[in-house]
């Protein structure tokens, strides 16, 4: 590949459900391109595309995936395509994303088996939002039970009429031999290579196929006023016409065109590849966009324009350090240019460019605008970066918040593993930005969230397999607090004499409840000079001191109106320090004798799901102890649920909502407020007791 110049480029995403045939697609689509001497398989585990341990073990993907290859249509138009692979599983939706933001069209397989499922409707949705161009491939045609009607239906009720078939089956399951072309006409039948010519429209088929041709003339023209008036006027619209029309349609997202095949058997891949690069848009015509003080500004994708590179993909590779991702969004990148990262400053040197198959590194002299590359140890520049020439101010729009995921306390089995942790997690959540590392100082607990517990699995494999470094899992600490359930009078009492100086103090506190989200209220009620003022601050510090300690019942104090009415000091024996521990013991005796309430965070939820699974999750709050605030209409079928839950009842949320809603369920929780915990649950609070000591 190389410096090769190609007549287009093509950046083309496989999005779709868990095992819809994405990946055997784009083994397929290399392998009848000549980039690959096989045919590699998912099930066998000799994907070109899967090769990390994690994505073998499973036979899924679990990451981002680039091959870059060179496709000649039959037409004799050649591109260079670069397929990027993502994985289906809802937990890995950033991944998904990373992609989606450098891809210039969608291919959305759907299986022929199973028809449209959840991930299927979260792509198309995702697509819409970007106002990205899509194909749809329905795959798995040769398998037992697959209905490519059905399916078809399928997508046509779920996606709006604009779904629009462009090939016929010809045979079914295991029969399934060839595609009829609704757009010239023809059909082609494969041998068991894979390997298709033209052969006549089967005579079963021919006036379904007219019908068909028909009503994709009449769905195409209507989107052109000059075709549709010759069409209306009875004049036949030229295959190549419509093509035109159609490439533009798709460009725009008006029409979304379904191809079929087989990746097992190669039936209609080239056809995919062909009408990939025959209809897909080129980065030409669909300008990146970034912001330009504030505001959104195109950047047209021209070789001869200034550079503009961004990164979208940081990986850990054990042979060359970090690797970077980039889409040459303006210019031509050569080998050792330097260009300055727009956010840190850092001037970076782009040496040793390569395309990416996969595993393999292919040495790239040039890069133009428009094509995806790869580049190693970049120093200062993380996924969703741009590099420019030096003072050009162009920065990235923000991603949405992401929402609430799944988080584990992780604890390293061996001083080697603590030691090395800090480090190794920042640079595997440089690689995966679904995650998030928080330190929480007052459980002594370091947490890792990601989006689903099938993505902290993989995580933490990643984090041995790549960094060396084991860790074992528990669950998050809930922080707790206690406070007093009654007023209370107490004197603290220090008095030792252990040669020269002693240490003399007496405080006597009245200690009540204060109004929840108070904390702290010091009152100084001392009158007459009982204590001088200068200790007051040491006996706060001592009642802070022992709120910190924690209650009878283990968990931090909060919400107490302490007033410091009266005391005794000496003047030589009192200090700061005297008054200090005297307040603290005062304190931890109110706690004793008046007697304390668990309290436990509530959290807001905002919980977004389907209408037809609001019942469901509606019920599953109420066994969580939640109470719902308010229920209204979301937007395409969804609802919007806010509730506030005790956090203790959220641990495992994030992936029990996902299988109450078939993955299209999320949500989002922000801490509210502190309540007392019932009566007959206060005993297992105490599983997180002790956090603070």
């Amino acid at each position: 590949m190389g410096d090769v110049v190609t007549t287009a480029i093509r950046n083309v995403v496989l999005l779709g459900h868990q095992a819809s045939g994405k990946t055997s697609l784009a083994e397929a689509l290399l392998y009848r391109a000549g980039s690959t001497s096989r045919l590699g398989r998912v099930d066998d585990g000799t994907s070109v595309l899967d090769v990390e341990p994690e994505s073998v073990r499973r036979r899924a993907t679990l990451t981002l995936a680039v091959a870059a290859l060179d496709w000649t249509t039959q037409a004799g138009q050649t591109c260079k395509v670069n397929l990027l692979d993502t994985p289906g599983h809802d937990d890995f939706t950033q991944v998904v994303d990373a992609a989606l933001s450098v891809a210039d069209l969608a291919v959305i397989v759907v299986s022929a088996v199973d028809g449209v499922q959840a991930g299927t409707v979260r792509a198309w949705v995702r697509c819409e939002e970007l106002g990205l161009p899509r194909l749809l491939f329905i795959s798995k045609e040769d398998k037992a039970g697959a209905d490519f009607e059905a399916t078809l239906t399928q997508l046509r009720e779920s996606f709006g009429a604009g779904v629009v078939p462009i090939e016929l089956p010809v045979g079914s399951q295991q029969g399934f031999h060839g595609v009829t072309d609704l757009i010239f006409d023809t059909s082609r039948a494969y041998d068991v290579e894979g390997r298709g010519s033209e052969v006549g429209i089967p005579a079963d088929q021919v006036e379904d196929e007219r019908r068909r041709h028909d009503e994709l003339v009449e769905e195409v023209v209507s989107g052109d006023d000059d075709q549709l008036e010759r069409y209306l006027a009875g004049e036949a619209i030229s295959a190549a016409d419509v093509e035109r029309t159609l490439a533009r349609e798709v460009a725009s997202a008006a029409v979304h065109p379904v191809l079929l095949g087989s990746a097992a058997t190669g039936v209609g891949v080239d056809r995919l590849g062909d009408f990939v690069c025959e209809l897909g848009p080129s980065p030409d015509v669909r300008p990146a966009s970034v912001l330009v003080g504030g505001q959104e500004s195109p950047v047209a994708a021209d070789p001869a324009g200034e550079p503009l590179v961004q990164v979208f993909r940081t990986m850990a590779d054990q042979f060359v350090g970090q690797v970077s991702l980039l889409k040459v969004l303006s210019g031509t990148l050569r080998g050792d240019d330097h260009l300055t990262n727009t956010a840190t400053g850092t001037d970076e040197r782009l040496h040793g460019l390569f395309f990416l198959r996969g595993r393999d590194h292919l040495t790239a002299e040039r890069v133009v605008a428009g094509d995806i590359a790869g580049v190693a140890k970049l120093a200062g520049s993380p996924t969703r970066s741009l590099l420019a020439l030096p003072g050009r101010p162009v920065s990235l729009a923000p991603l949405p918040a992401p929402a609430a995921g799944f988080t584990r306390a992780v604890r390293p089995v061996t001083q080697s593993d603590d030691d090395k942790l800090p480090e190794a997690l920042r640079r595997l959540c440089a690689e995966d930005p679904g995650l998030a590392v928080v330190q929480d100082e007052e459980a002594g607990q370091v947490l890792l969230t990601a989006v689903g517990d099938t993505h902290l699995a993989v995580a933490l494999e990643r984090l041995e397999r790549k960094f060396g470094v084991k860790v074992e899992t528990e669950d998050v600490k809930v922080p707790y607090r206690e406070t007093i359930s009654r007023p209370v009078d107490v004197e603290g009492k220090l008095k030792k004499q252990s040669g020269g100086h002693g240490q003399f103090a007496v405080v006597q506190l009245r200690v009540s409840p204060a109004p929840r989200g108070t904390g702290l209220e010091f009152v100084d009620k001392i009158v007459g000079g009982a204590i001088p003022r200068n200790y007051l601050p040491a006996v706060q510090r001592g009642v802070e001191d022992a709120m910190r300690q924690g209650g009878p019942l283990g968990h931090r104090v909060t919400d107490l109106r302490v007033e410091c009415v009266d005391g005794k000091y000496h003047s030589v024996d009192s200090s700061d320090m005297a008054f200090r521990t005297a307040a603290s013991m005062g304190l931890s005796q109110a706690l004793a004798q008046g007697g304390t309430v668990v309290l436990e965070p509530v959290v807001a939820v905002t919980v977004v799901v389907p209408t037809a699974s609001q019942g469901d999750v509606l019920a599953d709050l109420a066994t969580r102890r939640g109470r719902v605030v308010d229920t209204g209409g979301g937007t395409d079928g969804e609802e919007v649920i806010e509730a506030l839950v005790p956090a203790a009842e959220l641990r495992r949320y994030a992936v029990d909502l996902r299988a109450l809603t078939a993955g299209r369920g999320h949500y989002r929780a922000v801490p509210d407020h502190y309540e007392p915990v019932p009566e007959h649950l206060v005993a297992a609070t105490r599983a997180s007791a002790g956090a603070a000591r």
